[in-house]
């Protein structure tokens, strides 16, 4: 029997910041276990500074892009997981199997529009990058617990 790998999908509101940082931990992180992607309900780009905390971090998310949720196969997913509150009040209802859930992450472009400097402003994304990472880690765990 041909089992595939759980595929998951990070919903955020415009896929440049949160929800690519967490494709790129969930890549990091799990080879081999899940296949992970991430979209937006609009598309913002991907941000600069999520690519350079992460690369900083050792996680290369510089070939990934913005994309918009219309764009993927949305039925093929096992799990919607939206890391902003804007994603999982827009949040399509998913046809097919995919189980939802929702961990909300601070926004590194909002908590960085009063920095000082770009040392501060790298400081929220840095937070946040390890608040993200610190999610992923425990994700199998909580994957198993929906399935109960």
């Amino acid at each position: 029997m041909h089992h595939t790998k759980p595929k998951i999908l990070f919903l955020c509101t415009g896929n440049s910041c949160r929800s690519q940082m967490a494709e790129g931990w969930g890549r990091h992180l799990y080879p081999d276990q899940y296949e992970f992607f991430s979209a937006g309900i609009e598309k913002h780009g991907l941000n600069p500074l999520a690519v350079e905390v992460m690369a900083e971090a050792g996680v290369d998310i510089s070939v990934q892009y913005a994309k918009l949720l219309s764009e993927l196969e949305t039925a093929a997913f096992d799990y919607v997981i939206t890391v902003c509150d804007h994603a999982n009040e827009q949040c399509p209802i998913f046809a097919g199997k995919a189980i939802r859930l929702h961990q909300e992450f601070p926004d590194p472009p909002r908590l960085a529009q009063t920095a000082a400097s770009e040392e501060e402003a790298l400081g929220h994304y840095r937070a946040v990058r390890d608040a993200i990472q610190a999610y992923l880690i425990s994700l199998p765990t909580a994957l198993a617990t929906t399935r109960a």
